[in-house]
């Protein structure tokens, strides 16, 4: 019992290290129907000059953004507040879509810069609007970076 109760304290006094599984390769990218890519084209385009009424012009009146670590923004001037002070360097590639008479989605991969991993994925929800326009109805991102545990004690 007295070196059972000693392997215990031993084993929980040693810090365990998960084993980490090994990258994953990207997935590929899929070509998108030109009506769904105009929508993440104008969106890159409106982060890179930092056009924060311009972004928010590519989503429904009652549309959402739903960032990591942020509390959900809704509206257009929500978007105008969450993403003021945002932008620079974007680019965004598409890994899966589906579209139907007036909802669809993308699912997507974003980097700040051309070429290299992805810095995380997203999923735009996606109504189409009066004028036949995709409009973004919800944008969903995290980041592909692990999350930073706090200082121990």
């Amino acid at each position: 019992m007295r070196f059972a109760m000693g392997l215990l304290t031993c084993l929980l006094a040693v810090p365990l290290h998960a084993q980490q599984p090994p990258p994953a390769a990207e997935l590929p990218s899929v070509a998108l129907p030109p009506d769904l890519d105009r929508v993440l084209r104008d969106y890159e385009r409106g982060w890179r000059t930092r056009d924060v009424g311009g972004l928010a012009a590519l989503f429904t009146d009652d549309g959402f953004i739903l960032q990591g670590g942020r509390l959900p923004a809704r509206g257009r001037d929500g978007i105008v507040r969450a993403y003021s002070g945002s932008g620079g360097p974007l680019t965004l590639r598409a890994l899966a879509y589906a579209r139907g008479d007036s909802v669809g989605y993308i699912i997507g991969g974003y980097r700040g810069e051309t070429g290299g991993t992805d810095d995380g994925k997203f999923v735009l929800a996606l109504r189409k609007g009066s004028d036949g326009r995709w409009l973004i109805a919800a944008d969903i991102d995290n980041s592909n970076r692990p999350p930073r545990r706090p200082p121990g004690p």
